[in-house]
């Protein structure tokens, strides 16, 4: 377990409370575009999908930055994007509205209203579940809740690949993560719950999750991979 402690909010403020705010949502995104190394765990995520999605599920959508690339790679793929944020609820219609130049086969994407701190709701089953930089806001009792949860989505033989960010081992290596993110320790996020990479490996294997791995990391940013057993 990382010895860092992780920024939490106060008591009576919900991540409901954090997320229906407009300007936190849009400072987040303009924080987001700076990530270091960003399209390298992209790259990594996307090579990391099944030859064949039919159906993929992105959690924690945001303005569907991540699904964008997935259906690039796979347009013939249908796609349900989760968000509970309006602002980020508004700008995911925006980017997957249909449009008379979509590539004639494309499959449409469904937008959900969710809060992630809720169990999800019925959405039948995936090929892939994908998320990017959302489930760190997370209490990690309802972090461990919801793998559980998305195991028993996947098909068999699906996948969940989650770029997240997550504790350095030590103080001293948080440290240098914000010096080369180009961060202060004041300006951090106070929705942040991080934890560290090994625990949430372990609780892929301990759900049933097989080929659990961490295939790729940079700091504090990495992304965790595991695949439900066909």
């Amino acid at each position: 377990m990382s010895t860092t402690p992780s920024n939490t909010t106060p008591a009576d403020t919900t991540q409901s409370d954090i997320w229906a705010s407009a300007e936190h949502a849009l400072a987040y995104l303009g924080r987001a575009d700076a990530v270091p190394h960003r399209t390298e765990g992209e790259a990594g995520l996307l090579e990391s999908l099944p030859k064949r999605v039919n159906r993929v599920l992105d959690l924690g959508s945001g303005d569907g930055r991540l699904l964008a690339l997935v259906k690039t790679a796979h347009p013939e793929a249908s796609a349900v994007a989760l968000d509970f944020s309006p602002t980020m609820l508004e700008l995911l219609r925006k980017r997957f509205a249909p449009k008379a130049g979509d590539a004639a086969g494309e499959a449409a994407t469904e937008i959900v209203t969710h809060d992630l701190e809720k169990p999800l709701p019925p959405l039948g089953t995936f090929d892939a579940v994908v998320s990017s930089f959302a489930i760190h806001h997370l209490p990690d009792l309802r972090k461990r809740a919801l793998y559980t949860e998305i195991f028993a989505t996947l098909a068999p033989g699906g996948v969940f690949l989650n770029l997240e960010h997550v504790t350095s081992a030590t103080e001293s290596l948080h440290l240098r993560y914000l010096e080369l993110a180009k961060r202060k320790p004041e300006n951090e996020d106070p929705a942040n719950k991080l934890l560290d990479v090994e625990t949430q490996l372990t609780w892929f294997r301990e759900i049933g999750f097989t080929d659990v791995d961490c295939l790729w990391k940079w700091r504090e940013y990495a992304l965790l991979a595991g695949t439900r057993p066909a």
